[in-house]
């Protein structure tokens, strides 16, 4: 039995509660049986953000990775998840992972960041991976994967700077950070790109699970004559979507194709291809080639990001035509998306 060391101070106590809330969330998780005989098995655990792993976005992205790796490898494979339905739960549903002897665990999100950082610190024997984070001194334990939000919201944006008919568009976002910045500015500046008279209205949910603030939010904007929304926000972005079914206007998703939402109404998603990201992951992990420590970097140029394939569905062939040749010059470096307000407002000075 490894020998278990404290976190922080009275985990515990934090232990004896939160562990609830994993005890309960594992019966959902899908896990296999460990294969029988003398070969190794390799054992991943997820641990989601509070958005939970049926979000319709990015811990749901992820989880379909670690299924396909499943489906890929077989018994030589055992992948489960646990739900954090709180902050609180993150360092004891990773607790939790280490006492099983998880050959790899996994954060979804940058939330869980210092979570992670500290459980590799006092587990160096464990390898770790991070979604949507990395660190100015990355532990060698870590694998972080980041992705060009930036880029894919870009592209988003050229398509709602020709798409809209009122030449007021809107962005509504989760809690403000440096992901959600990425979303935020690259968006703007792709509307900006394809439509200088566009204005673009933003707002902030601060929250990534209050779907009916996520509408209400949308219904407002729609209110005042907005008449396409990208959302980068979770379960909040789901309620934007509900919204626009509701009241007959646009929207776009985020992180995965979200058209089956509301197939009339979700022109196209800002993708991160989170599981294929995940899947290479596990899968050097199974051919003996993953490193730790490593800042894997998801570009458009490796198709780790950008625009959802039923795009075609409610994308004139024209704007799509006019977005691929913006896509390869963003490949070829002729245009640089910004990342955050500063270089966005370098861009529009």
């Amino acid at each position: 039995m490894k020998l278990k060391k404290l976190l922080t101070l009275g985990l515990t106590v934090v232990m004896s509660a939160s562990m609830l809330v994993g005890c309960s969330s594992s019966k959902n998780a899908d896990s296999s049986e460990a294969a029988e005989g003398n070969e190794k098995v390799i054992r991943v655990g997820m641990v989601t953000d509070v958005g939970g792993v049926n979000d319709e976005s990015f811990n749901q992205s992820a989880w379909a990775g670690l299924e396909k790796a499943k489906k890929e490898y077989g018994d030589k494979i055992e992948v489960k998840y646990l739900e954090s339905k709180q902050d609180a739960d993150y360092v004891p549903n990773i607790e939790t992972f280490v006492d099983q002897d998880m050959d790899l665990i996994i954060g979804v999100g940058f939330k869980l960041a210092d979570a992670i950082k500290e459980a590799a610190e006092h587990y160096p024997e464990n390898q770790f991976a991070l979604i949507d984070a990395a660190y100015p001194k990355q532990p060698k334990n870590v694998t972080s994967l980041l992705f060009e939000d930036n880029v894919s919201a870009y592209l988003t944006g050229l398509i709602a700077g020709k798409m809209t008919e009122t030449n007021k568009v809107g962005f509504i976002g989760g809690v403000e950070g440096e992901v959600i910045d990425r979303f935020d500015y690259g968006y703007r500046a792709g509307v900006k790109a394809a439509n200088p008279d566009a204005k673009v209205v933003v707002q902030y949910a601060n929250s990534f699970t209050d779907s009916a603030l996520g509408k209400s939010i949308a219904n407002q904007m729609h209110k005042d004559n907005v008449d396409i929304i990208f959302s980068a926000a979770g379960a909040a972005g789901i309620g934007a979507i509900e919204a626009a079914k509701e009241n007959n206007k646009k929207a776009i998703g985020v992180d995965q194709d979200q058209n089956k939402l509301a197939p009339n109404n979700v022109i196209t998603s800002a993708m991160k291809n989170i599981d294929v990201a995940v899947f290479n992951l596990v899968k050097s992990m199974m051919d003996g080639t993953y490193k730790g420590g490593q800042v894997i970097v998801n570009t458009l140029d490796m198709d780790g990001v950008g625009i959802a394939p039923t795009s075609d569905k409610n994308v004139p062939p024209d704007v799509l035509e006019y977005v691929q040749k913006e896509a390869e010059k963003i490949k070829s470096g002729e245009i640089k998306v910004p990342q955050n307000e500063k270089e966005y407002k370098e861009l529009n000075k």
